[in-house]
């Protein structure tokens, strides 16, 4: 059937307006029955609402015993988190709608963070995929699972842009990269809340942590932070907002100051920008205690901490108990007002109502999901799929990658053979004894083609009070043998093979939350393994473990090939082998620039250019900006990652060399895949704006496309260029693009591009 071009528009906007009619109805139903529940409530009830309370490891049969189904039936409590088991929740969430006065449902949370049971590669690693299919996929099967375990909350997905690889918290976030982590974060919320939150398999997600919690000083966990607004808005703010503008439902609050004032009391970064500025209509919940300690904050006691908190437009209080403590005594003494208090319920009561808890209260506890919806066949293929696309290729000399499965292979270092810390950390409903460790994986993919040695080594340091620390929740993999016997042990491996494969890096819990570090290098017990394996003489193959960047300076001189498997989840170690065999070729691409020396940092590849650059390919000039003992340059510059082929890039190419502001310009480049094997690669397209009203970085990701070749392919790659590409915030914080020339690049990373000119008239 033909359809006549101004027939079709006339009924998309037919479609468009009945969407929109529908939306407005929905909108108005649940307002009306906000209207009509809250004029019942008390202010106690309003202020429960508020609160989100420590719910302790209740077991199910327990629930209506505890301090906190006391609290829920008085209607103190607005929901819970961290409780897993849908038997549990199901009995909790009884006694909210079947003993409480108003039977309000409650909501229950999680941190699920990278998946729940399938888990997949941690967050840092999911971005070095650059496939935002994969990051939509592994939010939507996050949401399955845990949705059909009693969950409706999920506090994902962490956005904070982080230049300091001190910050143990980066293995949690997207990278250095503003552009890639919008991309990302609108990915995340679109595959966790779906088309339709009432859906009982879509997930609500929260944006965390507002804001600028990546940018902490000296990388060190819940510090200061101080920056220009500028800043801010021009390399911070935007992943916060793309979640947002992805309709998620819910933020969280950070941990830090902004412009002095701790984020959950900042009254311009929550009503100012976050509602006002950028529309959001959802609801703001605290980090946990983070009310509480904006006393040390210096913000006064915790009544008036609650008070501000509430003032600056944050509607819930994880576990501090200010609101619930202090709320009715501010009012009396008008330090609150009512329709602060009216507001803050009004957002989690509409919260509710989207999730369809009033309508279902346990839609989310139906138990015949788990056996069909949790850690199946499916969900871990996909997984296994996304790892294997998130590894990054550091050095692959003389291509002793992949490896052939013949002949005797050593496996050797401290992360061999333990299951508990391949799914990296956050992953709080992972459960371990599913999951293969490498030692097991590896043995299946070798087996009856070559021999298989196993040796530990040594420890993950030689300091056991350290490693403890480091390897926490379950992770813990200290030997009770000496140093000599386990390198020994290892030696004689070694020996009897004719390739050796390290498995050697950091633990889990050396990065993430609370675990930052000052010394980024391989830890002292595993580089001395390195050493004496290297000693052999045989070749030795890094499989490097980390949840952040480190600096591999010794290793890149010394090994001849390093393959960064960062934690790959709960399928790490046959996505690994798939791998290191050849059956798939590596493709991730890094996401956070690799710094020679922790002397560098920060280090980002946005920055901006100083008055006395170092001229290309100098080491040091006196009176330029340098170091007197190391160059300038990154060790793995950001957007880099080999491949088991190479690709040529020809003929970058611009449709014109010029543009209105109304008008576009196409970039485009030929793409050749030059080598033996099949093969994805992600073409980067970087804008530099050479004369701004303000000081502009020397390059910006303002593009990208994975795009999968099979040997000798040739595909050409274009990108359109509009006035969108080249705006950005200027120093009154106006979102404008300016006249003027910029230079387009597209490349296989930030450092190796070609380059051309355009002029925006």
């Amino acid at each position: 059937m033909i359809i006549r071009k101004g027939l079709l528009t006339a009924l998309l906007a037919v479609s468009v307006t009945t969407i929109q009619a529908a939306r407005q109805n929905d909108d108005d139903r649940m307002n009306r029955f906000v209207d009509s529940l809250m004029k019942r409530m008390t202010l106690q009830e309003k202020i429960g609402q508020l609160n989100l309370p420590v719910s302790g490891d209740i077991v199910t049969g327990e629930a209506r015993s505890s301090d906190i189904a006391g609290k829920i039936r008085k209607g103190e409590v607005g929901g819970l988190f961290n409780v897993k088991g849908v038997e549990k929740i199901r009995e909790l969430q009884g006694i909210a709608v079947g003993q409480s006065r108003l039977k309000i449902p409650l909501l229950f949370g999680m941190d699920v963070i990278h998946g729940y049971e399938t888990v997949f590669p941690i967050p840092l690693a999911l971005s070095c995929s650059w496939n935002m299919d994969a990051v939509r996929a592994s939010a939507r099967i996050a949401a399955m699972e845990a949705t059909a375990n009693g969950i409706c909350w999920t506090f994902s997905p962490m956005v904070d842009i982080c230049r300091d690889p001190r910050w143990g918290r980066m293995a949690e976030g997207v990278g250095e990269d503003p552009y890639l982590g919008s991309a990302i974060a609108e990915a995340m919320v679109q595959g966790y809340q779906g088309s339709d939150l009432k859906a009982a398999n879509t997930l609500m997600a929260c944006v965390k942590h507002f804001a600028l919690y990546g940018a902490s000083e000296a990388g060190r966990d819940y510090n200061t932070v101080d920056m220009s607004r500028v800043s801010m808005f021009n390399y911070y703010f935007p992943p916060y907002k793309a979640a947002v503008d992805a309709g998620a439902g819910s933020v969280m609050t950070s941990f830090n100051v902004v412009d002095g004032i701790p984020a959950t009391g900042n009254k311009w970064l929550m009503t100012d920008v976050l509602r006002n500025r950028w529309g959001f209509d959802g609801f703001v919940v605290t980090d946990y205690t983070a009310i509480f300690e904006m006393i040390a904050h210096g913000m006064g006691d915790l009544q008036q901490a609650s008070a501000l908190s509430l003032n600056a437009g944050t509607d819930m209080d994880m576990v501090s108990d200010g609101f619930s403590g202090t709320l009715e005594k501010s009012l009396r003494e008008r330090k609150v007002t009512m329709e602060a208090i009216d507001k803050a319920c009004r957002r989690i009561l509409k919260a509710k109502y989207k999730l369809g808890l009033f309508d279902d209260p346990y839609r989310y506890c139906d138990p015949e999901r788990i056996a069909k919806e949790v850690f199946t066949a499916e969900n871990r293929e996909v997984a296994r799929k996304v790892a294997t696309q998130t590894f990054v290729l550091l050095k692959n000399e003389g291509g002793l990658l992949p490896l052939p499965r013949k002949g005797k292979i050593a496996l050797i270092g401290p992360l061999v053979h333990t299951r508990e810390n391949m799914p990296g950390t956050w992953s709080v409903a992972a459960s371990f004894q599913k999951y293969n460790s490498l030692y097991e994986s590896m043995k299946e993919a070798v087996a009856g083609k070559a021999e298989l040695y196993y040796a530990k080594g040594c420890n993950l340091m030689y300091d056991a009070r350290r490693e403890a620390d480091a390897t926490m929740f379950g992770r813990e993999m200290r030997d009770p043998r000496t140093d000599k016997e386990m390198l020994d042990e290892a030696l004689e491996a070694a020996r009897k093979s004719d390739i050796i494969i390290a498995a050697v890096g950091e633990s889990s819990e050396m990065s993430g939350e609370s675990s930052s570090r000052t010394n980024l290098e391989m830890p002292d017990a595993q580089r001395d393994l390195l050493t004496e394996l290297k000693k052999t003489g045989k070749p030795v193959i890094l499989l490097h473990f980390s949840g952040r960047s480190t600096v591999m300076t010794w290793e890149q001189e010394n090994f001849p090939a390093i393959l960064n498997v960062w934690f790959g989840g709960s399928e790490a170690a046959d996505a690994i082998c798939d791998v290191i065999f050849g059956k798939v070729s590596p493709s991730g691409k890094l996401t956070t620039t690799f710094p020679k020396h922790v002397g560098q940092i920060p280090l980002y590849y946005n920055h901006l250019n100083t008055g006395r650059p170092l001229p290309e390919g100098e080491w040091f000039t006196k009176f330029r900006s340098n170091y007197l003992d190391i160059d300038n340059e990154p060790l793995y510059p950001f957007g880099y990652g080999l491949s088991y082929t190479t690709f040529r890039y020809n003929g970058l190419h611009l449709s014109s060399d010029s543009m209105s502001t109304t008008g576009s310009i196409k970039a485009s480049v030929t793409v050749t895949n030059t080598g033996d094997f099949d093969a994805d690669e992600v073409v980067q397209l970087y804008i530099r704006d050479l004369a701004g009203s303000i000081s502009r970085p020397v390059k910006e990701l303002k593009g990208f496309e994975r795009i999968s070749l099979k040997k000798g392919e040739s595909r050409t790659v274009s990108f359109d260029i509009t006035a969108d590409k080249l705006k950005f915030y200027n120093s009154e914080l106006q979102w404008v693009c300016e006249p003027g020339e910029f230079e387009i690049m597209i490349g296989g990373d930030s450092r190796n591009v070609q380059t051309a000119k355009m002029r925006l008239q």
